[in-house]
């Protein structure tokens, strides 16, 4: 077999126009640096996942692999590489790197060819430009792609029909010219008793020689009583990584001191220009790594890069493109012009129009989240707030010092689904508030939170007619918190989830049971249940039940309900409109691993509904005073030296 040398067009192609550059007109070697790589499926990939990798719709049978790099189309077949980790999100890079232009290389041998498109914002895809190769000897291509077409959304993707068996090995996407620096590049992983799925993560990296390479530090915070270092696999990672290995074993300071304490490692104690972070029970593309690194690489100027959550107990689902904080209610939600639970095994990209936009964000997760020096060095470092709310905080603050953020198609983790989790309503609720409370203290724009304290009081009514009454309770204490004024943040972090979760235990449906077979039968009928499940579907049914649903929770409570649950409920039929109009009634958990025993107690119901209205009218009326507090107190709350001294009261071990 004999090797060509690599080609490209001489000067980029214009996508508006179908050109097809002559053998003899190519100029050689116009990939400089590789920014994303051509991956195929893991071996036992389902045909869903490889969805993510592989579009094999026109194949007769499936693309075989030589690793994660090579694989072999067969004669007849036409296989795209339009998916999610291998088209290359054009619109991205036009916005914010310093490119112009983006080069395709793909290496190839068998009689094939090599078809280049690209999409618009509202999906609208076209053939670009295409090569040709014949016989079995290897041929390296290169094509300069121009990325001025891009500025509202987009991407480039590129197709391979085999006339005979093709193999395509080392593609990927390159930028023409060398960063103006390489960045030095960290991890943090903040883990609580999840060694095995911290070290996974960390395994993944360093088995990947490419990103290994490129790796200065990697710390894990160790903050639970289950140690990384006496996990299986831990002496791999150690030998791998060497003296760049920090583990560090501090108390549980939730995931904002977890990755204070990899940033604080990061950037006190090695080299590092970015620092990544990752969340522990995740799975991740160790190219995403190498990605995120490339784009901060050749950024126009520093800025946050995220890497997009994909949901992994389903794992060819995207759970959303990107997040933003709505200022007038002062609550996160997915961006506009996005969706959640976008399912590439039932979509391809190329079918999918909502997914070709460009999407700008106010903050990425911190599952994964790349974030350079010079920002920490001008901001600061996280709010001292246990979890919640941290990362988005950051963001906004990041914004605000004119550090933009991109969560970057193709650069992903799989992370658990918040399906099995219902944070907003266990002892997780408490920092749902309080911390939201914070940050808008640090970023509304309005004088009295806007529709903010609106909100507050609708979720506590909602939450009260449900028979959750733990929550309320700890939404006041998380009020109570939040006028105290910002002084005691570091001094209560420690102690904080303790707290949270002893008054959740003060209530009932704070408790969870093993099973509703501990407790009696429910009484209520069968056809009276039936009529009891019945949904309101307009505004006049809504009223009504809503009415009815208010004087229900007044009325004094039959003693035969209070040990007897009334209805088994599962979790997802645990709507307001029938809860509010019982008086028990056991609700299995999230998770599918327990119930909860709820039962109405009218008093209970008047004593928070009063407080809920007394704090957040209270809390509107101060606001503006709040804010002044807060304020003041962010620069030394963020600050490296605080965080210096707060590792150095609570304690620490370095493995």
């Amino acid at each position: 077999m004999t090797t060509t040398a690599p080609q490209v067009a001489d000067a980029p192609v214009k996508p508006d126009t179908v050109s097809e550059p002559a053998d003899t007109e190519l100029t050689p070697d116009k990939a400089v640096t590789l920014v994303q790589r051509v991956l195929m499926p893991r071996p036992a990939d389902p045909l869903k996942v490889r969805s993510l990798y592989l579009d094999e719709e026109n194949s007769p049978v499936r693309v075989r692999q030589d690793g994660r790099h090579s694989g072999t189309i067969v004669a007849g077949a036409e296989v795209s590489f339009a998916t999610y980790f291998n088209a290359f999100p054009a619109s991205y890079w036009r916005r914010w790197s310093v490119l112009d232009s983006v080069v395709l290389r793909v290496t190839v041998s068998g009689t094939c060819r090599i078809d280049v498109h690209r999409s618009k914002a509202d999906g609208e895809s076209m053939h670009v430009t295409g090569v040709s190769h014949v016989g079995d000897d290897e041929r390296t291509v290169e094509l300069e792609l121009d990325l001025a077409p891009f500025i509202d959304g987009g991407w480039y993707w590129f197709d391979v029909t085999a006339e005979s068996d093709t193999v395509v090995r080392e593609a990927g996407w390159y930028a023409p010219q060398a960063p103006a620096e390489e960045p030095r590049l960290a991890i943090g992983i903040c883990t609580y008793n999840r060694p095995v799925d911290a070290l996974a993560a960390a395994r993944a990296l360093v088995e990947d020689p490419a990103v290994l390479e490129r790796l200065s530090l990697v710390t894990i915070a160790d903050q639970g009583n289950n140690h990384v270092k006496d996990a299986a696999g831990y002496a791999e990672v150690k030998a791998a990584l060497g003296d760049r290995l920090h583990v560090v074993e501090q108390p549980n300071l939730g995931g904002s001191g977890g990755f204070a304490r990899t940033m604080h490692e990061a950037f006190t104690r090695s080299d590092a220009t970015h620092v990544v972070l990752l969340d522990d029970d995740i799975m991740i593309e160790p190219d995403s790594i190498l990605r995120a690194r490339a784009f901060a690489a050749y950024a126009k100027s520093p800025m946050l890069v995220g890497g997009q959550m994909l949901a992994l107990q389903n794992r060819s689902v995207l759970h959303s493109m990107g997040e933003i904080v709505d200022r007038e209610t002062f609550f996160w939600t997915n961006a506009p012009n996005t969706e959640y639970h976008h399912d590439f095994g039932k979509e391809t990209l190329r079918e999918s129009p909502d997914l070709h936009r460009r999407i700008d964000v106010d903050y990425n997760g911190w599952w994964m989240c790349l974030i350079p020096r010079a920002v920490t060095e001008k901001i600061g470092m996280p709010l001292p707030v246990f979890i919640k709310w941290d990362d988005a905080e950051y963001g906004l603050r990041a914004f605000a010092a004119g550090f933009p953020t991109a969560s970057l198609p193709g650069t992903a983790i799989w992370h658990l689904s918040w399906g099995d989790k219902d944070d907003a309503s266990d002892w997780q609720a408490y920092f749902h508030i309080r911390n939201r409370l914070i940050a808008a203290a640090l970023h509304s724009p309005h004088k009295h939170g806007g529709k903010l304290f609106r909100e507050m009081l609708k979720a506590d009514l909602r939450f009260l007619i449900n028979l959750q009454y733990s929550t309320v309770e700890l939404h006041h204490r998380a009020y109570r918190d939040f006028l105290a004024g910002p002084e005691a943040l570091f001094s209560s972090m420690p102690q904080s989830v303790v707290t949270a979760r002893e008054v959740r235990a003060t209530h009932a449906d704070g408790k969870v049971l093993p099973s509703s077979a501990d407790l009696p039968l429910p009484s209520m009928p069968t056809a009276k249940a039936v009529r009891f499940r019945r949904i309101p579907v307009n505004p006049l049914q809504i009223g009504k039940t809503l009415v009815k649903a208010l004087v229900h929770n007044a009325r004094p409570v039959d003693p035969e309900n209070m040990d007897t649950p009334q209805l088994n409920l599962a979790f997802q039929d645990a709507q307001w409109f029938l809860l509010s109009r019982l008086d028990s009634a056991t609700v299995g958990t999230a998770d599918g691993r327990g119930v909860t025993f709820r039962r109405r107690d009218p008093a209970t119901f008047r004593r928070l509904a009063a407080t809920s209205v007394q704090l957040l009218r209270r809390m509107s009326a101060d606001f503006p005073e709040l804010q002044r507090r807060y304020q003041a107190a962010a620069g030394e709350l963020t600050s490296m030296d605080r965080w210096t001294e707060a590792f150095e009261e609570w304690g620490y071990q370095r493995v």
